[in-house]
């Protein structure tokens, strides 16, 4: 058992596989025909979303609430999360027979409440503590000092690290060989850190890529500033790994073992659901492609094997409207302008028969002061049978009569679109 002060080794890994055996399922490898053709590699996808929590996160609670003594066992353990980590303690404290309180924030889906709950049975307590998970992370802590319960934290510990590096322990169990290339995704830390932990030592010639969402880099702009440092604003689309601050003890761990960092923007990560979803029938949650979107960055030989991690499926359906369109603008293929037409009768039939091209249509079209359509342009949005199409389309809006403004997808006023 990893002593305190001490970073976990990979003895550490293999305890905790053996600690957490029959408490959280061994994964298949599947290999995707897709990725493999586009990259020339080999490419096998660790379904992890296959977890009875249908994420990757059980792994480390079971480890870390596994090592326990009687008195903290008595006491109890507490955690707050607004997803896949609370679902994961409670799986765990079900499993294993030990009392939780599981602090969600109030803004929290219902489906999502109801999960844990039902996860974690008569030995979980959910408990709604603040509007936000700042808020609620402050519950938890104050419960600790309260009830002296132990705090599950959900990733930066050194038993959660152990825990979540059995990944890389049972890909390379489960292939002939030990992969050329492993991908995983980045939020705190603690799967990588994991990962890098029992591979440094069992198979260092193993290259170790983390992937971070290009809104919430935190793991990166810790290796630039020479530690963990709080981003001052972060893109919480990609939930499941929309950390702002990486962790202390997860950092150690990448500063020693210096893997491969990328971010990939959120948009991509979008593209890359919905290949998932229609090519390979998985239900991928944004972190749970992150790992798959990054591998057009990497620089892959023909038929190395790689080793991509789908970290989770905890996706809420009302989410699809948001990544259908992030995909789109990612993709070039619908854009957003700003649009003042003459007044004049007739200007609208003007746009739809001069400017609009034989492939384009009219998403979206909104006057932006709607008490006073003389005085106020017109936001529309239009998609496009193809990025080729762009070009034209401004070509025909610059010798047209009205006055034209791109919205750029970095713009502010994407807020107020997505």
């Amino acid at each position: 058992m990893t002593q305190p002060g001490t970073l976990p080794t990979a003895a550490d890994v293999d305890a905790a596989a053996g600690r957490i055996a029959g408490k959280v399922s061994r994964t298949p490898l599947q290999r995707s025909e897709r990725l493999s053709e586009a990259t020339g590699a080999a490419v096998w996808l660790k379904r992890e979303d296959l977890q009875p929590v249908r994420s990757y996160k059980g792994r480390g609670a079971a480890n870390l609430i596994g090592q326990l003594d009687s008195e903290q066992i008595w006491a109890g353990v507490v955690c707050a999360s607004a997803g896949n980590h609370a679902q994961g303690v409670a799986h765990a404290c079900a499993t294993l027979g030990v009392s939780a309180r599981i602090y969600l924030p109030a803004n929290t889906p219902r489906q999502k409440r109801e999960r844990v709950a039902a996860l974690g049975g008569d030995w979980v307590e959910v408990v709604v503590g603040g509007q936000t998970y700042d808020e609620a992370a402050a519950a938890a802590l104050a419960d600790v000092e309260r009830t002296g319960a132990t705090l599950i934290p959900a990733f930066d510990h050194p038993h959660t690290i152990a825990g979540q590096g059995t990944i890389a322990r049972e890909v390379v169990e489960d292939l002939p060989a030990a992969p050329d290339v492993l991908v995983v995704p980045v939020g705190g830390g603690g799967l990588l850190a994991g990962c890098l932990t029992w591979l440094s030592e069992r198979h260092p010639d193993v290259r170790v890529v983390g992937v971070e969402p290009a809104g919430a880099a935190s793991m990166i702009a810790a290796t630039w500033a020479g530690g963990p440092t709080t981003l001052p604003e972060i893109d919480r689309f990609v939930d499941g790994a929309a950390v702002a601050r990486a962790g202390d003890w997860t950092y150690q761990v990448v500063a020693r073992h210096t893997p491969e960092l990328v971010s990939v923007p959120e948009g991509a990560i979008c593209t890359e659901m919905i290949a998932l979803y229609q090519t390979e029938g998985i239900i991928a949650e944004p972190a749970g492609a992150l790992a798959a979107a990054a591998l057009d960055q990497l620089d892959l030989a023909p038929g190395q094997q790689v080793v991509v991690v789908v970290s989770g499926g905890n996706n809420d359906l009302l989410r699809y409207g948001e990544v259908m369109e992030r995909s789109l603008i990612h993709e070039g293929l619908k854009h957003y302008f700003l649009v003042d037409f003459p007044q004049e009768p007739g200007m609208l039939r003007q746009f739809l028969d001069e400017v609009l091209g034989p492939d384009d249509d009219i998403a979206l079209f909104e006057y932006v002061k709607r008490n006073n359509r003389e005085t106020g342009p017109a936001l529309v949005g239009i998609e496009l049978g193809s990025r080729a199409d762009l070009a034209p389309l401004l070509e025909r809006m610059a010798a047209s009569s009205m006055d034209v403004e791109p919205i750029p997808a970095d713009s502010p006023l994407f807020r107020f679109i997505l």
